[in-house]
């Protein structure tokens, strides 16, 4: 057990981590563009937070949620995804007297308890961007764009964004009365599950993967038929600004997303590359979660996406990052004047943003120009007694094998040169 990592969770090292940093940078790149600001939220949460934020009826919060109680007897839980805690923070901090819009975007691990499969896990990691006070179609709009450009920029290229309108309170109302009108000669057919949704929140029996609860929705009448004039108004300007920005989309009814506080606009990009799992992004409006929160009536609009989907599609796309270490130097000593000195100078090239190794292993000079072609090295030199006495050591480059005398005060300034 010591040495066997809990279940649904995976350690990040060597070439994963490199395409981890990529993407991370990426996204700061993509974000900052966008105007979005980063922000970090605790770890946990209360979890009445969850409980209004993600939804009673998800199954989030009805199966999934790692929840303890702490030596304070409050009822803390790991946040199981990003957008309830910056809410949160939003109120608490008073972020809506600022300037509005409100745009944020977060890298933050989240936890919950499923059954792992390819690309998720219990403790996972989550990219998100949250827009707050603009009800406007531009608003959804530009979430959608920077998340078009954010897969474009990872070489996520075969995907469909798949979109939808469930409309507003009063739309989902008059649809949840069509949808159990329809449902009602076969509740006895349903799952469960979907039998408990039929009373708490029907429109969630559209996401049950269920076979059978599915194929009772065959002819099921849909959301987006059934909107009213304004929303209707919104979903149309939605997606003439797409047109217009030339991301191509397809009006998916089936699109219903798994969280309770979506209004009106919901999206996924699905991916053609990953099988059955094939969504990679998600988002849509979530016009009354402020106020659900305990804050003013406030729009607002967002999108989430797994790291480790990402990285994964990213991986069937274009095949996984080789990692292949690079040193800009080794230096290797002989003796315990020439083992003070290179350590100086080792000190002295890394204070000028130069990648600079040395031996920690008292190996022999052979051993150690093994070591320095293992790690990449694109230079080395040997400094001994000799050189210490004449001033002098030879620098390698260890591609071409060109060779150059130097003074040892002259390295710094030649490998700044040279790695220009």
């Amino acid at each position: 057990m010591l040495t066997n990592a809990p279940r649904g969770t995976k350690d990040i090292y060597g070439s994963y981590m490199n395409t981890w940093k990529k993407l991370e940078n990426t996204v700061n790149e993509i974000c900052t563009n966008f105007g979005f600001n980063e922000i970090r939220t605790p770890i946990f949460e209360h979890t009445e937070l969850f409980q209004r934020g993600v939804g009673e009826t998800t199954d989030i919060v009805q199966k999934e949620m790692y929840s303890f109680t702490d030596k304070g007897k409050r009822n803390i839980t790991l946040k199981p995804e990003g957008t309830a805690g910056v809410v949160r923070a939003y109120l608490e901090r008073k972020m809506y007297a600022d300037a509005q819009p409100t745009k944020l975007f977060y890298l933050t691990p989240a936890f919950r308890y499923e059954r792992p499969q390819a690309g998720r896990y219990r403790q996972f990691h989550q990219f998100g961007v949250e827009l707050f006070g603009s009800d406007k179609p531009t608003a959804d709009a530009e979430v959608i764009s920077l998340a078009a450009n954010l897969l474009k920029n990872l070489g996520i290229n075969n995907v469909e964004l798949h979109i939808n309108s469930l409309g507003g309170p009063e739309c989902r109302k008059k649809y949840n009365t069509i949808l159990k009108e329809f449902l009602s000669e076969n509740i006895d057919s349903l799952c469960p599950t979907c039998k408990e949704r039929y009373e708490k929140n029907p429109l969630r029996i559209l996401d049950c993967k269920n076979e059978s609860c599915h194929a009772l929705l065959k002819d099921a009448p849909f959301a987006k038929d059934n909107l009213g004039t304004e929303c209707k108004e919104h979903f149309e300007e939605l997606l003439s600004l797409l047109d217009a920005m030339g991301i191509e989309y397809v009006v998916d009814p089936w699109i219903v997303r798994g969280l309770d506080y979506y209004t009106r606009t919901v999206f996924e990009f699905i991916s053609n590359d990953i099988g059955a799992q094939g969504t990679v992004c998600g988002g849509g409006r979530y016009d009354k979660l402020v106020e659900e929160c305990g804050g003013a009536p406030t729009p607002a609009v967002g999108l989430a996406a797994g790291i480790e989907r990402l990285i994964m599609t990213m991986e069937a796309a274009n095949g996984p990052d080789e990692y292949k270490p690079e040193c800009d130097i080794y230096l290797g000593y002989v003796g315990e004047n020439a083992k003070k000195t290179t350590f100086a100078l080792v000190n002295e090239l890394r204070k000028n943003d130069i990648y600079a190794e040395t031996d920690l292993m008292n190996r022999s000079v052979k051993a150690q120009m093994k070591y320095a072609n293992k790690i990449g090295s694109k230079y080395s030199t040997i400094i001994g007694d000799n050189e210490l006495e004449e001033n002098s050591v030879i620098i390698k480059n260890m591609e071409t094998r060109e060779q150059t005398n130097l003074t040892i005060k002259e390295i710094v300034k030649f490998m700044k040169q040279n790695l220009q």
